[in-house]
């Protein structure tokens, strides 16, 4: 693919050097879960709740701009970061394993080989009990995935993973085995802070509630594995959250790019990023709202699902 002489200046390869805006910002989501736990409780809990939903959600992001290299080029200097995982439900090499399956481009949405898919094989699908067609349903609008989409998700992915461990699987083991202190640390210093426990688990399930809005349509099913992923030309408050993981072809194309670069190479190419990804686009994330807060995008059922090779 070629770019405009503009994005020719942006790095697609690797970052070799320390990318300090990255871990500026990574310091400045840290001062945040501090002051959220320890100073702003004595002013708000509401408030308090509210800027520990945002900081962990930029914590994820920035968990995810770790596993595809950043912002070290020692790899081992940056999972030391976020190793420790302020959001408990996802043990880090659990997402970063998962994650990077994920980017096998050619596998997006399959039921079975893309860890992050939400389409079930139709066959497994015909066999649910009507109670979970309806709940999986609701769970395929915008309203549902925010509201019900982090324990069935949560669920779907301890099972999966209890299963693997049963089976002998040291990496999911050694996920879980790193994970688990890492909970009871952050539970202990929460435990000493002023903010109540029920309130920071409750900002736990808002994070991931807030993260389903970015993951709620970002792959769709196509014939064409390059039709698959979305762009969402948002540059709001949700857009930053995300660390410009809405313009998600982008992101896909030039997965080492950090977060900050991707704008520029959006606007540089965006002609030809939405001819790559057969015009799969939304203005905003108010568009997304508008048109699936209780409306499904998909169906449950992979509607172009096929066993045969």
């Amino acid at each position: 693919m070629s770019f405009t002489s503009s994005a020719k200046r942006l790095p697609l390869e690797r970052v070799r050097a320390v990318e300090w805006v990255t871990l500026g910002l990574f310091l400045a989501c840290a001062a945040m879960w501090v002051a959220s736990l320890f100073v702003l409780p004595q002013w708000s809990v509401l408030v308090a709740t509210t800027a520990l939903v945002l900081s962990l959600v930029l914590h994820s992001s920035l968990s995810h701009e770790v596993l595809h290299g950043h912002p070290f080029p020692s790899r081992y200097a940056s999972e030391a970061l976020v190793l420790i995982t302020p959001g408990l439900a996802i043990p880090y090499l659990r997402f970063r394993d998962t994650h990077l399956a994920h980017h096998q481009d050619a596998r997006l949405t399959d039921p079975y080989d893309d860890p992050e898919s939400n389409y079930l094989d139709p066959d497994v699908w015909a066999r649910l009990p009507r109670a979970v067609q309806l709940v999986l349903r609701v769970n395929n609008t915008l309203a549902g995935r925010i509201l019900l989409g982090p324990v069935i998700a949560q669920v779907a992915f301890m099972r999966g993973d209890w299963q693997a461990m049963r089976n002998g699987d040291r990496q999911v083991i050694k996920g879980w085995l790193l994970h688990i202190p890492g909970v009871a640390l952050v539970l202990a210093v929460v435990w000493a802070s002023p903010m109540p426990i029920w309130c920071y688990l409750v900002a736990c399930y808002g994070a991931l509630s807030i993260l389903k809005i970015r993951t709620f349509l970002e792959h769709q099913a196509h014939t064409l594995a390059r039709g698959r992923t979305v762009i969402v030309e948002d540059r709001g408050l949700l857009a930053f959250l995300f660390l410009n993981n809405n313009l998600h072809v982008v992101h896909h194309m030039h997965p080492r790019v950090p977060w900050y670069r991707l704008p520029a190479l959006y606007r540089e190419n965006a002609a030809r990023y939405l001819s790559t990804n057969e015009g799969y686009r939304y203005r905003s994330y108010a568009e997304v709202f508008a048109r699936h807060f209780l409306s499904a995008k998909d169906p449950v059922a992979h509607p172009l699902w096929s066993r045969d090779p």
